[in-house]
This record gives C-alpha cells, sequence and structure tokens, in this order.
C-alpha cells in the first residue's frame, strides 16, 4: 500500500540531515524503532498471525465509520503486516467502492485505482508490494471517506512510523477531512511514544487486537 512508502527509507543528504529533511537523530530513532518492529512481527508464528489479524478485522468492521462508509482506501499485506485482505473482501461482498494505492515514481505520489475482485485486479509492484493492475479506474483522493493507514509502530496520540517514503505524508492531505483515518495493527506495534516530527499527520484511531485506541476526536 500497497504504497511505494512500505519499500523502505531513503538515504542521503547533508550531513546531519536525512534527504527527507529530518534531523539525523531522529532518523536514526525511526529506523531503529522500525527495525526492532518489523522482526517482532515477522516472528509471529503463523497460527498467532492468523487469529490475532481475525481479531484486528472483526474490530475493524464493527466501527461505526466502517459501518458507514461507501469508498474505502484500504491496504494489503507485506513485511508480517496484519491480513488485511480479510476486511479487503468484506468490502467488495457488500458491494463498496475498494481502493488500492499504486506508487507514482516520477511524482513521488500515490494513486488511488478501484478493484473489483482481489485475484483478478491485484498484482505484484515493485519490491513486491501488491498494487491495482494497469487499467483499473482511477478514484480522486477526496471521493474516499474511511482510510485503512499502514504503518510499522503506532502510538496513543496517533503519531505513526511508517517505512520512511513519506507517502501517505503526502497523500492524506488531499483526503477530505471528513474521511476516517483508521490504522489496523498487532498489540506489538503500540509503543509509548513514536519519534515523529511536525509534519508528521496523526490518524485518528488504532485498532488491535485486543482494543481499540482513539488517539484524535473524529469518526470511531
Amino acid at each position: 500500500m500497497h504504497s511505494g512508502e512500505r519499500s523502505g527509507s531513503t538515504g542521503g543528504g547533508a550531513p546531519g540531515r536525512a534527504a527527507s529533511g529530518q534531523p539525523a537523530p531522529l532518523r536514526a530513532a525511526k529506523e531503529a524503532l522500525r527495525a526492532r518492529i518489523i522482526a517482532a512481527r515477522l516472528a509471529l508464528p503463523a497460527h498467532e498471525h492468523a487469529s490475532r489479524s481475525e481479531a484486528i478485522a472483526s474490530r475493524l468492521t464493527a466501527l461505526a465509520s466502517w459501518q458507514h462508509a461507501h469508498t474505502l482506501l484500504l491496504t494489503l499485506p507485506v513485511r508480517g503486516e496484519w491480513d488485511a485482505a480479510l476486511i479487503a473482501r468484506a468490502a467488495l461482498a457488500s458491494g463498496r467502492i475498494v481502493l488500492l494505492p499504486r506508487i507514482d515514481a516520477t511524482r513521488r505520489m500515490l494513486e488511488l485505482h478501484r478493484i473489483g475482485d482481489l485475484e483478478r485486479d491485484v498484482v505484484a509492484g515493485r519490491h513486491a508490494i501488491p498494487e491495482p493492475r494497469a487499467g483499473c479506474a482511477w478514484v480522486a483522493p477526496d471521493a474516499v471517506d474511511w482510510v485503512l493507514v499502514p504503518g510499522v509502530a503506532f502510538d496513543a496520540g496517533g503519531h505513526r512510523l511508517g517505512y520512511g517514503g513519506g507517502y501517505y505524508d503526502r497523500l492524506l492531505p488531499l483526503i477530505a477531512p471528513r474521511a476516517a483515518k483508521v490504522a489496523g495493527a498487532f498489540d506489538l506495534q503500540v509503543v509509548e511514544a513514536v519519534p515523529h516530527a511536525g509534519h508528521d499527520l496523526p490518524i485518528d484511531i488504532v485498532v488491535t487486537e485486543s482494543r481499540q485506541i482513539a488517539a484524535r476526536p473524529g469518526p470511531a
């Protein structure tokens, strides 16, 4: 989601500062947390991964914002993420509009495309990230009313650690303010504090296999 953000971070830049403009200490803190959480996620036994994913999906689809949403921007799992295909199938079965992102490498932005079938309309993109196949209809970001925001780690303030590309930080301001911005994650991905800068956009709610964390006032 999937996005090019999840293919990894970028390096380079001036001494003491990352190419993204982040100070080197902040970037190093993010990279250390990212490595630790991804390793823990990948270490989950298959049966635990499956049962925890089902619990997350059940909690997400019980949200009022989910039940009232018509056009959903979702993602599909990579690198040990919980199995968001569970809610993608549920959304398609209920006749909703389901979008997946595809990276535009030239603009360093995400394009949103509608899918109608997970097997027919999804292909492996760069770094094997699932994305809509060519020919899937483009949809404007402001049409979205529910967003599943991917990430590596989250905290109770709604701060999110992504994969380092900044794609969702550029996409989310284009989404209508009314849209619920929700994350699904394993409990192990929720930390006391995510290192963040002022431009890192918080999300509304984090849903894990055991709890729901309302990070900001808004649709639940």
